[in-house]
């Protein structure tokens, strides 16, 4: 007689870190939109986030190099130069493309399309990781794009200037920070979430505030009024600091496409926050558009957690 194979355990917290992270993270864009209404370059509002977490990043690494003498024997040149190289992809270069293409494009639209990020880690996990294919995905990504398509053909029609290449930049965000998950875990699993997050986002930021200093110059700083470094301060510690240690660290346990599975509530509060704070529109259009990516991505989390529990 033969048992069935007992499907593994759902990490119940691994989850709920990647629900946290991707929550914190999906209220960014509010921010972003705020400070370029207050007439702040895109250098100096990448920068003003940065200038907040890079001083808790360094003080976080050397309290984990303190504490833990052992973690100095894994900072090798090349160890170091790879975290650097991932955090640079995953938190310059994602960044500043997500950044300069809310410029272009409303905030719910930016979230919508970033959403789509998961059908990214599922293509670049096949086609470069050696992941399994699933075909029965594919209906899930047709209709989340669908569903973005309805919402971009509406902007066409009422604001179509800057929507292109709003929309190019917010998707080679996607397309990088999905590219950047997976390169993450594997740099995790050497150094830990925690230093590879503290020394891949030192980087990133110290290439931020260093573009925006020769980009605007140090004057400018000079000139942000208090409402402009709350901005700051707030993208820095919530937008920034914590969903970075709380979704790397869900990536070290449930890995990136388990991660990218559960970012259904990002969407929605980003949604809520635009329309009462920034008053952006929200139509019947966008109602439809806006239920096609959440029911996408819905069935795309539910087929790939099925998926996992299947004896391979």
């Amino acid at each position: 007689m033969t048992t069935s194979p007992i499907a593994p355990p759902i990490d119940t917290l691994g989850y709920a870190l990647a629900l946290g992270g991707a929550s914190l993270f999906s209220t960014k864009g509010i921010f972003v939109k705020l400070a370029l209404a207050e007439g702040i370059s895109i250098e100096s509002t990448l920068a003003l986030r940065m200038l907040v977490a890079l001083p808790v990043y360094l003080v976080i690494l050397v309290s984990l190099l303190q504490r833990n003498g052992q973690l100095r024997t894994l900072l090798t040149p090349s160890k170091v130069l790879a975290t650097m190289g991932v955090g640079i992809l995953g938190y310059y270069v994602s960044s500043y493309l997500d950044f300069a293409g809310l410029a272009f494009v409303s905030a719910q639209y930016e979230r919508l399309v970033l959403f789509t990020y998961p059908f990214f880690v599922l293509l670049f996990g096949v086609w470069f990781f050696g992941d399994r294919m699933n075909w029965r995905l594919l209906p899930a990504m047709f209709i989340s794009y669908g569903g973005l398509l309805v919402i971009f053909t509406w902007n066409m029609s009422i604001r179509p200037q800057g929507l292109f290449i709003g929309t190019a930049l917010v998707l080679g965000s996607a397309i990088t920070f999905a590219f950047y998950q997976h390169l993450a875990r594997r740099q995790m699993l050497i150094l830990g979430s925690a230093l590879f997050t503290c020394i891949g986002m030192s980087t990133a930021a110290a290439l931020a505030i260093a573009q925006s200093l020769i980009v605007d110059g140090p004057q400018a700083y000079a000139g942000f009024s208090p409402s402009v470094w709350l901005i700051g301060l707030t993208l820095g510690i919530f937008c920034t600091v914590l969903p970075s240690f709380l979704l790397n660290t869900a990536i070290a346990r449930i890995g990136p496409r388990g991660t990218s599975s559960t970012a259904s509530f990002g969407p929605i509060i980003t949604i809520t926050l635009a329309v009462l704070i920034l008053g952006e529109d929200f139509t019947l259009v966008h109602a439809v558009g806006t239920a096609m990516v959440l029911l996408g991505s819905w069935l795309f989390a539910h087929r790939e957690s099925a998926s996992r529990a299947e004896p391979s």
